[in-house]
């Protein structure tokens, strides 16, 4: 994004964001904070400042520890919520490798925050935890396993 006054940039994020749900090239989530800094090659408060004024006009919500979204689209359970269905999935079973942060990050396009935060809580309900090779493993498969909503 090419710098213009200080002052408007974060307005420029905005209007660059409003037009791709404009065209429908975001539908649900909007792309964690860190890919946005990186897309549009501004400080994190430019991002949150953008973001704080689409909020401010309807366009998206945001959804503690889910991230942001389209108003009225996307799952808006909290990421906890939506990485412990992964343990609700066919054929998975205790002892098997759970995901990395990465590849959670990749998957659920949330923060690497927000997922240690998810993972510390999943490990504290003893579901997941410390595998071989620095790795996790299940130790648990939740309760209503057989409901898979992912």
């Amino acid at each position: 994004m090419p710098q213009g006054s200080p002052r408007g940039t974060y307005l420029e994020v905005s209007e660059s964001l409003r037009e791709k749900i404009r065209k429908g090239e975001l539908t649900e989530a909007l792309p964690s904070q860190s890919a946005l800094v990186s897309e549009y090659r501004v400080s994190r408060s430019t991002i949150e400042r953008a973001l704080a004024a689409l909020k401010g006009e309807g366009v998206i919500e945001s959804v503690q520890g889910a991230g942001w979204f389209v108003a009225g689209t996307g799952d808006r359970r909290p990421l906890v919520e939506k990485v412990t269905d992964l343990l609700r999935a066919d054929g998975v079973n205790i002892g098997d490798r759970f995901p990395t942060e990465k590849e959670l990050c990749d998957r659920f396009g949330a923060s690497r925050t927000a997922v240690r935060s998810a993972l510390a809580q999943m490990e504290g309900q003893g579901l997941i935890g410390k595998g071989v090779a620095r790795g996790r493993q299940v130790c648990a498969l939740p309760v209503g396993r057989g409901t898979q909503t992912a």
